[in-house]
């Protein structure tokens, strides 16, 4: 729209206040006529829009007038569903889940009825079947009722009270049925059994019998045996299984078992008109154990009496697995049996067969053989099923069982040994000679060829370079006594491993590692075994430590001797028992040193009781002293006789030496500890000490014969190292200033060698009173 004519002019005058009148005039004119002309053109356009609006609004008010028209006769429709056809479906949804609910009723009745005529039918038919005996077709028609049975408990929602009175009739049958089966299993398969309170014994093996009867079967259709039926009725009804787990548990106890176990006894058959008995006879015992080939052959004929009369029944008509259609009841019976059969076998018979020699081995292909032609009869009777048996894998392995019995033997037979009394000893001397096996020479040509090796005997000398020759006894171990079983245990070893020369190489490696093992056995085994008469009594301890010097001496060249008799893979510097010799060295020593502290523990106390040796003008410290003197030399007296003709010579004398220089440093430690000792003292201890040297070496008593221990009580300052020393000392207590000093001769002197400055001052200023003479001997000393 235009604005006002007013407002225009107010607005050109407010914007140009100087137009005049005839200006403003003209502008207004112009203004007005732009003015009409705009509003002309605002017109045109909206016709022109009104125009092009107007046909858009009536195609929709005439739409919407149909709709309106659509909906009316929706409401319409809507409105008829609702109140005729809604109501006649629901009518017709009713009826018709009514119907079908009925016929579900009527189907269920029906069933059930017809179950109920199956189960009467089969009990009927049942009881007809029980009183003709004919026991298959009676178990039939009773799983039969119990199968109708089971479909009727099953139908959830329709419960009937007459199911419970079906349920306990069936049982009822059920007992009867397996009564009448059980009596007639005990008429065709009698057992004649011992008491059960008789201990297990040949005796009453011999009393044990099995009657089968062997009347034909009256039941039509049945093959096999007379007990056929009883047996496939049992099957039927589910409690075959019982019966022959319980037959079986019999017939191994009483009857196949005592067979393995008694090589006396022998299966008698005895077959009469109506039954076949099955009884013992015994023969004269074998001492030997029972060839298995022997034990096979009872066994078998045992096993077809039980095929021919009882077990040759097929179970086609009574097992519904076609799975098992073709199960026989030998092999129900064989598959319950056999794995306790076979291990009895084993333990029992193969094991007892395993030969002890290597050189038997080949012997045991009869074995061998003979196992695999009765597993092959027990196939054909059908007790056994697939290839091969544990039995005949054992067999077979013969080699493997031979190394693992001939080393179970050996460490066996080692341990007896080693668990055996120590003080049975034999003596060993460069000239005796241990019964050892004979080497075969090596054969010629061989890869591992070597020289051969040097046997050495007791007159054969090595030459050296220089042509001068050791003495024959250089290398051999001294005289002295060992253990008797420890000598036995070392002729084991040598045994085992020549048996191992001739073996396989499986098997010489596992007797190689036995006899290792029965050293490392006795490493382990003796010292804790004997452990408390080993503290406890010095001869055996001696005898111990000779034992392991015994020992090492032989392992030195065991494994050296035998390296080139072994298998190939023993014969790389593993066959060797060299590592073993320290330790049993180590050992021998350690048990020898305990008991020496013992010893020497035992000489301080017995010393500890002399009152230091002061104060001997007092009577009774001197005789405390002299006692305490007369104890040691008694134990050093008893020692040497305990350790007499059982110790080497040099290890002998350097033990009674070590005790008896363990007393004397304690007596001289003593002395030479006193601040004052008087003439009568000095005197007294002298006398002591005189008893120590006069009776001392008579303990040196390592050989029986006492005109030769002469020798070694001669030697005595050798092993006692402070015999001089002691004997310094006796001359001190006797001697005067003057000869002190000249036993010392400025540090020169036999003084000087046995007791320090010091030492020989103190005993000075304890002999002597403090003189000029003797501040001048004291001088002297340094």
């Amino acid at each position: 729209m235009a604005a006002p004519a007013g407002s225009l002019v107010a607005a050109v005058l407010a914007h140009s206040g100087r137009l005049d009148k005839e200006d403003l005039g003209t502008r207004i004119g112009r203004l007005s006529r732009r003015v009409e002309e705009l509003k002309g053109e605002v017109c045109n356009m909206i016709n022109k829009k009104y125009n092009e609006f107007l046909p858009s609004m009536q195609s929709a008010e005439e739409l919407v007038s149909q709709v309106d028209g659509l909906s009316s006769n929706i409401d319409l429709l809507r409105a008829g569903i609702e109140n005729e056809v809604q109501r006649d479906l629901n009518v017709a949804v009713a009826e018709f889940t009514e119907l079908k609910q009925q016929l579900e009723r009527d189907t269920l009745v029906l069933s059930i009825l017809k179950k109920l005529q199956e189960f009467d039918t089969a009990i009927k038919e049942y009881n007809t079947a029980l009183l003709e005996k004919k026991y298959v077709v009676a178990a039939q028609q009773l799983e039969k009722a119990r199968s109708s049975l089971k479909m009727l408990e099953s139908r959830k929602g329709f419960e009937l009270k007459i199911l419970k009175a079906l349920g306990t009739e069936l049982t009822v049958q059920t007992q009867n049925m397996l009564y009448h089966l059980g009596e007639e299993w005990q008429k065709l398969a009698v057992w004649k059994l011992p008491p059960s309170k008789e201990s297990s014994s040949l005796e009453t093996v011999m009393h044990s019998e099995l009657h089968l009867c062997t009347v034909p079967s009256k039941e039509e259709g049945i093959a096999g045996p007379p007990v056929a039926s009883v047996l496939q009725a049992f099957a039927v009804l589910g409690e075959l299984h019982t019966k022959l787990k319980t037959f079986g548990q019999l017939l191994l106890k009483h009857i196949l078992k005592p067979l393995i176990s008694y090589s006396s006894l022998r299966p008698l058959v005895e077959e009469q008109s109506d039954v076949v008995i099955l009884r013992f006879k015994s023969e004269e015992p074998n001492l030997d154990n029972t060839s298995p080939v022997e034990v096979f052959d009872k066994i078998k004929l045992i096993l077809e009496v039980l095929h021919k009369y009882l077990l040759n029944v097929p179970l086609e008509e009574c097992v519904e697995d076609k799975k098992e259609s073709k199960v026989t009841l030998s092999e129900l019976l064989g598959d319950m049996i056999w794995e306790e059969l076979s291990d009895c076998l084993i333990q029992n018979c193969l094991v007892n067969s395993i030969p002890t020699n290597s050189s038997k081995l080949e012997q045991y292909v009869e074995v061998i053989k003979s196992t695999e032609e009765f597993e092959k009869a027990l196939k054909n009777m059908q007790f056994l099923k697939g290839d091969t048996t544990d039995l005949l894998k054992y067999a077979r392995n013969v080699n493997s069982h031979f190394a693992n019995k001939k080393c179970q033997d050996v460490i066996v037979a080692a341990r007896k040994l080693m668990t055996s009394e120590i003080h049975n000893t034999v003596k060993i001397t460069p000239d005796s000679s241990v019964a050892l096996p004979r080497l075969p020479d090596p054969g010629a040509g061989d890869d591992l060829k070597m020289q051969k090796t040097a046997k050495l005997l007791h007159n054969e000398m090595v030459n050296l370079e220089n042509e001068s020759k050791l003495s024959q006894y250089t290398f051999s171990l001294p005289t002295c006594r060992i253990s008797s079983s420890v000598e036995k245990l070392m002729e084991l070893a040598y045994q085992t491993l020549l048996e191992a020369t001739t073996s396989t190489d499986q098997c010489c490696i596992q007797l190689f590692y036995s006899v290792r093992n029965i050293f490392q056995l006795f490493y382990d085994v003796v010292p804790t075994y004997h452990k408390e008469n080993l503290q406890k009594l010095p001869q055996l301890a001696a005898i111990h430590h000779n034992n392991c010097m015994y020992i090492a001496h032989h392992l030195l060249t065991l494994g050296h001797q035998f390296r080139y008799r072994l298998t190939s893979i023993l014969c790389d510097g593993t066959a060797t028992f060299v590592d073993m010799v320290p330790g049993f060295r180590r050992l021998g020593m350690e048990c020898f040193l305990a008991q020496m502290r013992v010893q020497k523990g035992e000489i301080l106390e017995r010393l500890s009781s002399a009152r230091n040796f002061s104060n001997m003008d007092d009577e009774e410290n001197y005789c405390a002293a002299n006692k305490a003197i007369r104890q040691v030399l008694h134990q050093l007296k008893r020692l040497g006789k305990v350790w007499q003709d059982v110790l080497p010579v040099n290890v002998y004398c350097k033990a009674m030496g070590t005790l008896l220089n363990t007393a004397l440093t304690e007596i001289v430690t003593r002395i030479a500890a006193l601040e004052d000792i008087s003439a009568e003292d000095a005197d007294r201890l002298y006398s002591l000490c005189r008893t120590m040297v006069e009776e001392g070496p008579q303990v040196f008593t390592p050989l029986p014969e006492e005109d030769k221990n002469k020798k070694y009580q001669e030697e005595v300052p050798v092993y006692v190292q402070k015999w001089m020393t002691f004997k310094e000392l006796m001359i001190i207590l006797q001697a005067n200033l003057q000869e002190i000093v000249d036993q010392w001769a400025d540090g020169k002197g036999p003084l000087a060698a046995e007791f320090s400055p010091a030492e020989v001052k103190s005993l000075i200023r304890a002999l002597f009173q403090n003189t000029e003479r003797r501040a001048a001997a004291l001088a002297k000393i340094k």
